[in-house]
């Protein structure tokens, strides 16, 4: 192992003696850079990552309601609350579409609302208990990393967060994005609008628009400082907008 390794694995072993040791430096510490670097340590190695149910970790829970009894649920609940923001903004589009279009709208909300609800809103994304790691963004533990922003493969600063480790990173994730690659009030929506608008007989494909909108193949997780607000310049495949073939409204 490298000099490195064998530290932290050393200071992980002092955990107890390592907090102590820092709390007393604080406390007579006047250096607000020196009181910082302390401060940050003591969260650090404070953290009651493990701990799942209510009873184990009242601290994270403060400030949440009594009906979430474990970590999980709750940052289940957060992943769903996100993308159900997104249906309300697809559903609430309808003002915009073509008179003529609306109703044909109407229905591939409904078709989506269905599958989402199939899906449980896609929650798995954010609950570290899910099984299949391809399902959610984060480790077994709740280790989260910035995917980068939407022109990137990967996050240049290398951000990470564990929310499941304590109240306050709970409280900094919920300021990580989940943001759509190609845009969704920019280019998604819009398009979806003048499909319904167009489509002159041809069937929507509401599943490729469905995934643009609310699953991880057009999501990215990123950090607020990844999060660019600019225009992405980017629209959907033109050529997966109509269902070829036969009609099918059948949910998968």
């Amino acid at each position: 192992a490298s000099d490195i390794e064998q530290f932290l694995a050393a200071f992980s072993s002092q955990r107890d003696a390592v907090v102590e040791a820092a709390r007393q430096l604080l406390s007579d510490e006047r250096a607000p850079r020196r009181q910082k670097l302390l401060a940050d340590l003591i969260h650090n190695l404070s953290e009651n990552i493990l701990a799942e149910e209510r009873g184990d970790d009242e601290k994270w829970f403060e400030g949440l309601e009594s009906r979430f009894k474990n970590k999980s649920s709750y940052m289940r609940y957060s992943c769903e609350s996100r993308i159900r923001s997104y249906m309300k903004e697809v559903s609430s589009f309808i003002s915009n579409v073509h008179p003529t279009a609306r109703d044909a709208y109407k229905g591939i909300i409904d078709l989506m609302s269905d599958k989402l609800k199939s899906m449980k809103y896609n929650g798995c994304y954010f609950d570290r208990r899910e099984e299949e790691e391809a399902a959610r963004l984060c480790t077994t533990e709740g280790w989260f990393s910035c995917q980068g922003p939407f022109d990137r493969d990967d996050c240049p600063c290398k951000h990470s967060i564990n929310p499941y480790s304590n109240r306050e990173s709970r409280i900094l994730f919920s300021t990580w994005n989940l943001d759509h690659i190609i845009e969704k009030k920019r280019a998604v929506v819009p398009e979806l609008a003048e499909a319904v608008k167009t489509r002159d007989g041809r069937e929507v494909n509401w599943e490729y628009f469905y995934q643009l909108l609310f699953t991880v193949h057009n999501l990215k997780l990123v950090h607020i400082v990844c999060h660019k607000k600019t225009n992405h310049n980017l629209s959907c495949d033109k050529t997966k907008i109509y269902r070829k073939g036969k009609q099918n409204h059948k949910i998968s």
